[in-house]
């Protein structure tokens, strides 16, 4: 009977997603013309980074909400044209990832129950494609923990030391490329959270502060087409997956 009940309640889930918005992208201040505002309001083909990213993410039709979190002094996210099929909320950023994806998890209590699914996705991913979130979705579902989007690596892995010279070639078979979306249920990612915080470990996506709190982590394969814009460059590329995109739409 507990089984059964406990099946009930998972099928009963619901799903959130968060999209952490609060960075100012650091590593894009090489061109002065792209720091006058933060690199998620850069426009990509008439739209901003984030209307690209919220809309692609508010067409899974699953979605309880969304919450964007957006740093204390951000002027834009409110001026920006957003209509969306999926509840849009806010909250308030951190210094470090960790921090926001947590304060927007805190954002939802109330709301989202332990068992719900909560789907953490980059504001700076905008071609990420609703087959993937799809196949993400339907790959974890009906597990306990949750997994991530991840893309195999393609090419030749080099070691190498502080004056960038190589020390060994590492074999690639077994390494993946972490991407977003995230998928982890929220009673779970908030303890880990929490825990690794706590613990003042420096968390590098959700992923290694469920591995940190000792869960076992799956990957699905996504599409290499969901980059993450982090160079002044990657500007030109999003641009053109996202022309490509709209052709087979």
């Amino acid at each position: 009977m507990e089984e059964k009940e406990k099946q009930g309640n998972i099928s009963e889930s619901r799903y959130w997603a968060i999209i952490p918005a609060a960075g100012v992208g650091r590593r894009m201040q090489t061109d002065s013309s792209l720091t006058a505002v933060p690199k998620q309001y850069l426009e990509l083909n008439g739209r901003t980074i984030t209307e690209h990213t919220l809309h692609r993410v508010s067409q899974l039709s699953c979605l309880s909400g969304i919450v964007l979190v957006v740093g204390k002094q951000d002027n834009w996210w409110q001026t920006l044209n957003l209509k969306l099929s999926a509840k849009l909320m806010s909250a308030e950023g951190g210094a470090e990832r960790a921090a926001s994806v947590l304060n927007g998890l805190l954002s939802l209590q109330g709301q989202a129950r332990a068992e719900d699914w909560v789907l953490v996705h980059d504001v700076v991913r905008p071609c990420v494609s609703l087959h993937d979130m799809e196949k993400l979705i339907s790959s974890f579902s009906n597990e306990d923990i949750g997994g991530i989007l991840a893309a195999p690596v393609r090419e030749t892995l080099k070691r190498v030391n502080s004056d960038l010279s190589i020390e060994v070639t590492v074999p690639r078979e077994h390494y993946w490329l972490a991407a977003t979306p995230q998928m982890f249920r929220y009673g779970l990612l908030k303890n880990a959270l929490e825990k690794a915080m706590a613990e003042n470990l420096l968390i590098t996506d959700e992923s290694h502060a469920m591995e940190y709190a000792g869960h076992r982590v799956k990957v699905v394969q996504g599409s290499s087409e969901n980059i993450k814009i982090t160079q002044a460059e990657d500007i030109f590329l999003a641009e053109q997956i996202l022309k490509k995109q709209a052709g087979h739409e």
